[in-house]
């Protein structure tokens, strides 16, 4: 089983998916905007991407200036919180196995969950 946190408006994240699909992957779709992972969702998620909070920003949202998250001084619980409570600053698509994650981007990078 793979999950998808899904925007359906991105075509980044439709084209993840339809390669999913195509690849005839078990795929629970997670609409992140209507229902954005918790705090320790995002930060299971972060670890398993081996990410930072910043790294999964986006930093062309309005958002991202508005909030000032361009701060360094941000600590990682505040950054996460940030993105549960504006979840249009996560980075999309983000693709969820058991024990491995994935941006997206390019969209390809989904298939590599297949072989786990």
């Amino acid at each position: 089983m793979i999950r998808l946190y899904h925007n359906p408006r991105c075509s980044k994240s439709r084209e993840a998916l339809a390669l999913l699909q195509e690849a005839g992957a078990e795929v629970e779709v997670i609409e992140y905007l209507k229902h954005p992972p918790t705090a320790a969702e995002l930060d299971h998620i972060l670890t398993l991407l081996q990410l930072e909070p910043r790294d999964l920003l986006r930093t062309k949202e309005e958002e991202y200036e508005t909030l000032c998250l361009d701060d360094i001084t941000l600590e990682r619980e505040s950054l996460i919180e940030t993105m549960v409570d504006n979840p249009m600053l996560i980075e999309r698509p983000i693709a969820v196995s058991a024990n491995m994650a994935v941006v997206g981007r390019p969209p390809e990078k989904v298939l590599s969950l297949l072989d786990r």
